[in-house]
């Protein structure tokens, strides 16, 4: 990989976090008063992307070369690693967070290579985490989804003792 090619995606991927985080200002306008405002997530994870884009500059080596091997990845899977995350969020308003975050994790694990019996129980319990945290701890209005699976998200909260 040529020396501007080392350089280039991590700091591109810098000044975007850093324009996109200033951007998230904006979302805690409505926020309630106590509470996380809908900024804090987005932001949270642009943090993130900024510290390891900042951490690429800064060793200025590829990840690879730092692990000493190759990733063991193909392209193929590389593919529907990507076209899942695409489906998830095209399918989530008409299915519902909680059975789209389940058919996603577990169809992730396995394209990556785990069995299914226990991507499985992952997506399961992964799920149910997500919906502790992103509904009853900070009250972001998850997609229910449309006719009876938005009444099955409903009854799945109140399983669960989220409502």
């Amino acid at each position: 990989m040529s020396r501007l090619g080392r350089w280039a995606a991590p700091l591109l991927g810098l000044l975007l976090s850093l324009v996109l985080f200033l951007q998230t200002w904006g979302l805690d306008e409505v926020a309630r008063e106590g509470q996380l405002g809908p900024g804090f997530w987005p932001r949270l994870v642009l943090l993130g992307l900024g510290l390891a884009c900042a951490a690429k500059l800064l060793t200025g080596r590829p990840s690879a070369e730092i692990a000493g091997t190759r990733p063991a990845i193909s392209r193929a899977t590389l593919g529907l690693a990507i076209a899942l995350i695409i489906l998830d969020v095209l399918v989530a308003p008409f299915l519902g967070f909680p059975l789209t975050t389940m058919l996603f994790v577990v169809a992730f694990m396995v394209a990556g290579g785990a069995r299914p019996v226990p991507a499985l129980g992952a997506g399961a319990v992964g799920t149910v985490l997500l919906l502790y945290l992103f509904v009853r701890l900070v009250y972001l209005p998850l997609p229910k989804g449309e006719g009876p699976l938005e009444a099955f998200t409903l009854g799945l909260y109140r399983l669960l003792g989220i409502f």
